[in-house]
């Protein structure tokens, strides 16, 4: 069975000067959606969902009309600000929050704010997102706040041996974070395999079929939660005989949106891959992996990318996503979404089929 379905009453918020106005779906024969998008008013993405004090906080890449030509390096993914959105329950109205972080605050950052997430530690509220530096290079930045809707000030360095897109901080029973982060093709995953930039590597994957695919990269935080505590590590993903993915096997292997849960004990690794749509997921028995390969969280959507989160609000579990359905199909143009996701008895996921069949 298909993921339970219910529809989220859109916010009807006048779009502000500066926003983007989401146009209806004009395209015909588009597929119906299971769930329709928690705003209207702007186009966001890539969404990382957390409960905060009781309440669900949403923390997406803010979609805009740019005029970058569309290529294979995502150059028409110019964002230069990030909103927050905040619901009181799952059904209820989703608040746009306003900018919380704008690109011209940022010291460090050049271009492109792609999807970012947060954590809460330190009586502070933390966001964490990649952006080009001055460069063209992508690294991670932080800012912080007391707000979990910012304003967010940002720090005046990326962190320290960070690199790549995607960041998703993960906070254990213990209290400890780690940060997954990486995405190849537009991420530049591909040109860091030998430890440092390679600024002439592949475009896209640097992998050979018969190797293993490049895997995504896992930190400990320090206290802080403004650096790493020791080294970045390669998270492996194997199939059911424990051998590593390889770059050939398109439908599972690695490419972004990395996310973390755990469940029942399980540490539950999920992540896109990318070319070929699908959400997967793997499991293992720590933080760092090695992590099996289960199935499928997600089927693919309207639009090139798939990116999600998945977090538990009382007692139930549930998927934020994104789809293009709004924007007629433009693959840069997104809207977010959530349904509930299920756990069978036996820990695997029920896959989610975006579209009624």
């Amino acid at each position: 069975m298909v993921g339970s379905v219910f529809f989220l009453a859109c916010q009807s918020k006048k779009p502000d000067s500066q926003a983007e106005t989401p146009v209806t779906d004009s395209v015909e024969q588009r597929p119906k959606p299971i769930s329709e998008p928690l705003v209207t008013h702007i186009y966001t993405a890539d969404p990382s969902a957390h409960v905060f004090d009781g309440k669900i906080y949403i923390y997406p890449s803010h979609d805009i009309e740019s005029g970058v030509k569309e290529d294979d390096l995502g150059s028409h993914f110019d964002m230069k600000d990030y909103h927050i959105l905040s619901m009181d329950s799952i059904t209820g109205e989703t608040k746009d929050n306003g900018v919380a972080l704008d690109i011209k605050d940022i010291p460090w950052a050049g271009k492109q704010l792609w999807a970012p997430d947060a954590a809460f530690a330190n009586g502070k509220y933390y966001l964490y997102f990649p952006a080009k530096d001055k460069s063209d290079v992508f690294k991670i930045g932080v800012a912080v706040s007391t707000s979990p809707i910012g304003p967010f000030k940002a720090e005046a360095k990326p962190i320290e041996g960070s690199y790549s897109i995607d960041p998703a901080v993960f906070t254990d029973t213990d209290g400890s974070s780690y940060m997954y982060f990486g995405g190849i093709w537009g991420g530049q995953l591909q040109r860091w395999t030998a430890g440092k930039y390679d600024a002439n590597g592949s475009k896209t994957d640097a992998q050979k079929d018969e190797e293993p695919a490049i895997s995504p990269r896992v930190a400990k935080l320090n206290k802080s939660m403004l650096g790493f505590a020791g080294a970045v590590k390669e998270v492996k993903i194997l199939d059911k005989e424990g051998k590593e993915l390889l770059g050939k096997n398109h439908d599972r292997r690695f490419f972004e949106a990395s996310w973390m849960h755990k469940y029942n004990g399980k540490y539950y690794f999920s992540y896109s891959t990318g070319d070929t749509h699908f959400i997967c997921y793997a499991t293992g028995d720590s933080p760092y992996g090695p992590f099996t390969y289960r199935g499928v969280v997600l089927n693919p959507v309207i639009g090139w990318t798939n990116h999600h989160s998945i977090v538990e609000i009382k007692g139930k579990w549930y998927l934020f996503y994104h789809d293009s359905i709004l924007s007629g199909g433009k693959t840069h143009l997104r809207s977010v979404k959530v349904t509930e996701l299920i756990h069978n008895a036996d820990g695997s996921i029920v896959t989610i089929e975006p579209y009624v069949k």
